[in-house]
């Protein structure tokens, strides 16, 4: 008895439980017998999906993927992306078979608003795993993936505008240029039904403005109590071929409202075109020798300064990623929703530890997409505080930076390949007087101060 006692213990002191000592045992004397008892956990992958098939007599089946190979997009992705993607097989199946040899489109068609107009509905009242997959620690929605979401939207979009229906002509690539404006009209919840809405707004030469809304509740007619967010993306159609500008097709607003955001889009881009022309004038070189006379009293006499103030280089935070396949979209690039999700990530965790609340998220200000990333890239992510608000101090706001630079260290060369800006508040509900104080953020060079007047201008 002594002995088992021993024996026992020994055991214990490896991890091991005495119940499963019998069945270590029967497998040191029979493997086989003891894989019987524990069979291997069988693991599919996404490109076999199992689904419900009314045609093949409604049984749950395991069905491979019959698409090409190359139109297989990252697995990464969420379930609302990949349903999407799926949505525009058809598509793109028809330009994978397309030769780029073939014609480019010279016919152009003329399009109603209502063509490209898709939808998605998210069941997050009766879909658990849906919900779980959305939802953040405070048991809300996690925004990043949602802007993920809205970014695979606004390409479904932009490509059903742009189908001309001929198979013979070779297709046009679309690629997002920049986001304009993602503006929170009111929290998310998890557990309310969701829906994502849009159609192309306007049309230049090669580009649309998409706009998209979100809905939630999920009701057909959208009102200000069920509109939450309304975003605005920019797409761009290149030659397939040549890589160089294309034209799309025309857009021809039907209703009064589709008019209407057709002559307010066109307006906002005419004034757009105008402030990036705009030189520098003296007012602004005032303003940025102001910011940096401030700033130089915490560089140079920081026991004197002003401690509600905080230099730009004192609020940066940074990460680095190897971009992998599966985090690839349709055409073998990096999916500008991911690369979203993860600077919205890190402007978050910025604004974090830069106001000691948690962040509620107010707006995306603005996103320029300047330059492709691929699969196998170094991406650094680099973000910092711009500038802050607080004259409203129950509701300071928060502007973040975040730089997407692709490195090579193979040339010794890097790159800005996309620079988003955010735009946070916090969280009231720790503070016991109801007030934030949020620091004032100043610049410690001229290039930081230039970049602090011209978004500050551009935001308002």
């Amino acid at each position: 008895m002594a002995a088992r006692v021993r024996f026992q213990c020994a055991w214990r002191r490896r991890g091991i439980s005495p119940t499963s000592l019998p069945l270590l045992l029967r497998a040191a004397m029979d493997p086989a017998a003891a894989a019987l008892d524990h069979p291997p956990i069988p693991v599919y992958s996404t490109a076999a999906r199992r689904s419900l098939s009314q045609a093949n007599g409604g049984g749950d089946e395991l069905r491979p993927h019959h698409k090409p190979l190359s139109l297989w997009p990252g697995m990464y992705h969420s379930p609302v992306t990949a349903a999407l993607w799926n949505a525009r097989s058809t598509l793109l199946e028809r330009a994978v078979n397309s030769s780029n040899d073939g014609p480019s489109q010279v016919n152009l068609l003329t399009r109603a608003p209502g063509e490209s107009r898709t939808s998605v509905l998210y069941n997050f009242v009766s879909d658990v795993a849906l919900r779980e997959q959305y939802r953040n620690p405070w048991n809300n929605i996690r925004m990043g993936k949602l802007m993920e979401d809205l970014d695979a939207l606004a390409g479904t979009i932009a490509m059903k505008h742009c189908a001309d229906d001929d198979s013979t002509t070779r297709p046009l690539l679309l690629v997002t240029a920049s986001v304009d404006k993602v503006s929170l009209k009111k929290p998310l919840r998890v557990d309310v039904d969701l829906k994502l809405a849009g159609a192309v707004a306007w049309v230049g030469r090669s580009s649309m403005k998409i706009q998209m809304q979100v809905i939630q509740p999920a009701t057909e007619i959208v009102t200000d109590e069920s509109l939450a967010l309304v975003a605005n993306f920019t797409f761009v159609a290149r030659d397939s071929k040549t890589q160089k500008s294309a034209p799309v097709n025309h857009l021809s607003p039907e209703t009064d409202e589709e008019k209407a955001l057709f002559a307010a889009t066109e307006q906002l881009e005419l004034k757009r075109k105008q402030a990036r022309s705009k030189q520098p004038d003296q007012a602004d070189d005032q303003r940025v020798q102001q910011l940096l006379a401030e700033a130089r009293v915490l560089t140079d006499m920081p026991a004197l300064a002003d401690k509600n103030s905080i230099l730009i280089q004192h609020t940066k935070l940074e990460n680095a990623i190897i971009c992998q396949p599966q985090q690839r979209n349709l055409h073998g690039r990096i999916f500008g929703g991911f690369l979203m999700r993860r600077a919205f990530e890190l402007a978050f965790s910025t604004c974090y530890v830069f106001g000691g609340h948690r962040p509620v998220f107010l707006e995306v200000d603005h996103v320029d997409f300047l330059r492709p990333v691929d699969v196998g890239d170094f991406l650094r992510f680099r973000s910092c505080v711009l500038y802050t608000e607080e004259e409203n101090s129950a509701r300071p706001k928060i502007h973040v930076e975040v730089k997407a630079i692709v490195t090579q260290p193979e040339s010794r060369s890097s790159q800005v390949s996309n620079t988003f800006h955010f735009t946070f508040t916090l969280d009231t509900s720790s503070s016991k007087s109801g007030d934030m104080v949020v620091r004032r953020v100043l610049p410690s060079t001229e290039e930081e101060a230039r970049r602090c007047v011209s978004r500050y201008d551009a935001d308002h």
